[in-house]
């Protein structure tokens, strides 16, 4: 027996890979399903199922053009309808793989076709379970995503959710290994921990939502409690891994594609693409190409992309570092973005070459706001979460945290100059691309953010909740 976690930070996501006997299955697997491939070829092994615990809704998945290259059947729990072929397993069938069996839990309240995969060895013992979005470490998936399609309300869903648990996951063994489908920093759920494997076990004793003595009613509340809006692009994900998707090897040959700059500012045009600059932060301040939008490949790309992009049949324009094209289209296939007409060739070099015109973002040291400070405090913005901001942050800033920002652009100032901020700097340099494209051009972003300023002798406040007063 073999499991394999394969964790994509990037997304908080887990897939799953199990073998057993010359047979494998892939569970949850990502939409570039070649490493699944070569990985089964590598171990001389035949894919026999591809498990989907759900349609998820913060990346699209890569079951049907896996299903497509190998002839592995997508295997749902009960209640899914999907559009392409696959096997509606009942509650509690048990499928075989090699020596071992995996029994199929439906345990609904995420979505109501949500699954838990129960690994029995060879002795039929239960191992591992692989919870999908049912069970997180350290909290459970969160039970508004699916109201609309269920017709029905998340205090609902949540009651459904808390009896999946107590019924299906909490009788199960304490040394029954949980893999679950996301971690810190998924917006799936809102309190996960940082680890990706645990035992039941101290989930039990860890998890907030499993509490022994926890009602019915504590639960909903408790689950509910908090919750921010999803992202845009969740029910366009769902549609996606519901009906079917292009082959990301389509939206490879299509968006991995050099253009010069002669061609790139006309399809730039003629399309009303996004020109989108995914280089480093310092980079993009020097110098890019005036309206473009940073968000950086090395940060949580394709989650802001889906954040702040509204439509993901938008037509995207690619600046990337050379090299890293494909892997550009790839994140950003992830996440159900596949109009990308292609990358500008050369890159910015190329751009500048060719006599066109460029901006830059003014980018300061935060002792340089240290020395301005009480001339221009009321004019700091602060593009953390608030959930950051409360807990500690520059003396009169605001908080406009990034992911609202555009409902927000009346409060900023048009006749002066104002400073942007965020925890390292990757998020403001994000939020200044985006204001710079709605015509704030007086900014200034601070370099190395919130821990930079925190190193100077900028005043800094801790937020002190009420009820501890």
């Amino acid at each position: 027996m073999k499991i394999e976690q394969i964790y994509t930070g990037c997304l908080a996501q887990g897939a799953y890979y199990i073998q057993s006997e010359g047979e494998a299955v892939i569970i949850d697997p990502l939409r570039e399903v070649n490493p699944y491939i070569k990985k089964a070829a590598a171990d001389g092994v035949k894919i026999k199922y591809v498990l989907e615990t759900h349609f998820h809704a913060d990346f699209v998945s890569g079951h049907v053009t896996l299903s497509e290259k190998t002839g592995a059947p997508i295997v749902y729990g009960p209640n899914a309808n999907p559009s392409f072929a696959a096997h509606i397993a009942q509650d509690g069938e048990e499928l075989k793989l090699g020596k071992l069996k995996i029994k199929v839990l439906h345990t609904p309240g995420h979505t109501m076709e949500s699954t838990t995969y129960l690994l029995l060895d060879e002795e039929g013992k239960e191992h591992a379970i692989f919870t999908g979005d049912t069970l997180f470490l350290g909290d459970v998936g969160r039970p508004d995503l699916a109201q609309k399609a269920a017709d029905i309300t998340q205090e609902e869903l949540a009651g459904i959710l808390f009896d999946s648990l107590r019924n299906k996951i909490m009788p199960l063994p304490d040394e029954v290994i949980v893999y679950p489908a996301h971690g810190a920093g998924s917006a799936c759920g809102k309190n996960m921990m940082k680890e990706t494997v645990d035992t039941l076990g101290n989930q039990k004793q860890m998890n907030y939502a499993l509490r022994a003595d926890m009602t019915k009613e504590e639960f909903i509340k408790e689950v509910t409690d908090g919750l921010l809006p999803p992202p845009g692009y969740f029910p366009m994900n769902v549609r996606l891994n519901k009906e079917g998707y292009a082959a990301i090897d389509t939206i490879l040959e299509k968006g991995a594609k050099p253009l010069s700059p002669e061609v790139f500012e006309t399809i730039a045009n003629e399309t009303e693409a996004v020109i989108l600059d995914v280089r480093r932060p310092a980079d993009f301040a020097k110098a890019h190409i005036p309206s473009s939008v940073f968000i950086g490949l090395d940060g949580s790309f394709a989650p802001w992309v889906g954040e702040l992009i509204v439509d993901v049949q938008q037509p995207i324009l690619l600046v990337v570092p050379e090299g890293r094209e494909e892997e550009a289209v790839t994140r950003l296939a992830r996440v159900g973005f596949d109009n990308t007409l292609g990358f500008l060739k050369g890159g910015l070099a190329a751009w500048q070459a060719s006599g066109r015109e460029i901006d830059k973002v003014m980018s300061i040291p935060a002792t340089e706001l240290q020395a301005k400070y009480d001339a221009v405090k009321d004019r700091v913005f602060d593009v953390r979460k608030e959930s950051e901001y409360l807990s500690e942050h520059v003396v009169d800033a605001k908080n406009i945290p990034l992911s609202t920002i555009n409902d927000h652009l009346a409060s900023l100032p048009t006749e002066q100059s104002f400073f942007v901020h965020c925890a390292g700097g990757y998020r403001s340099m994000i939020a200044s691309s985006i204001l710079k494209m709605r015509g704030f051009h007086d900014l200034m972003d601070i370099q190395g953010g919130f821990k930079a300023i925190k190193g100077t002798q900028v005043p800094v406040t801790n937020y002190v909740c009420p009820s501890t007063l």
